[in-house]
């Protein structure tokens, strides 16, 4: 196969999902989420599954990635409709950090751009409880939950590529197994031709 096939797109997006993955896994070790932590170390690996079989020329891996891939996309599907409150979910919830804390994602206090300056002191003087209401964020230019939309609808479009790419590429190694040729591999009984050739000539 040459450099422009389906092999080397495939090989190119499983480094894209490591780097992609590896990225995301890091803002949640900082946000002490542990699902996502789980899930996308489950990723890495189906990931590597699906690098090694597509260098290797092993379909099985591939269709190990195949079968990771169709889960990946559902986990992806699930934390976009999650923050963004649909199907009953709400970004509130600790689902994410599987019950263990109240912790949420990293990037509700550190959003791009986010201030995060202190109040009034006329403003602090009014508030019946000023424990509560210490610090503003002003001037977010993207609100967390859609920075966390973007991460999954990324992770979905470069799965969704490599899902395609991959089906393709295990039809192709399967077809490549069945027109095969050892030497007189498709002959019958080979063995026995040779054998009844050398009779003849030493008779």
């Amino acid at each position: 196969m040459g450099c422009c096939s389906a092999r080397c797109l495939l090989m190119f997006l499983c480094v894209l999902q490591l780097i992609t993955a590896l990225e995301r896994q890091v803002f949640d070790f900082l946000g002490y989420q542990w699902a996502p932590i789980l899930v996308n170390f489950l990723h890495v690996i189906g990931v590597i599954l699906g690098l090694f079989g597509s260098i290797q020329y092993r379909p099985r891996y591939v269709a190990l990635y195949i079968t990771w891939t169709v889960l990946w996309v559902g986990w992806n599907i699930f934390v976009c409709c999650l923050y963004l409150d649909l199907g009953g979910l709400s970004k509130d919830s600790n689902y994410l950090s599987m019950g263990t804390s109240t912790q949420h994602t990293w990037w509700k206090e550190n959003g791009p751009a986010c201030d995060s300056s202190d109040l009034p002191a006329s403003r602090w003087h009014v508030a019946e409880s000023p424990a509560l209401v210490s610090a503003v964020d002003v001037g977010c230019w993207l609100e967390y939950q859609y920075i966390e939309v973007l991460h999954s609808a990324l992770q979905l479009l470069i799965a969704l590529v490599g899902f395609v790419c991959a089906c393709y590429l295990v039809s192709v190694f399967s077809d490549e197994d069945d027109t095969f040729d050892f030497i007189g591999g498709f002959d019958p009984f080979p063995v026995l031709h040779d054998n009844e050739k050398a009779s003849h000539l030493f008779l």
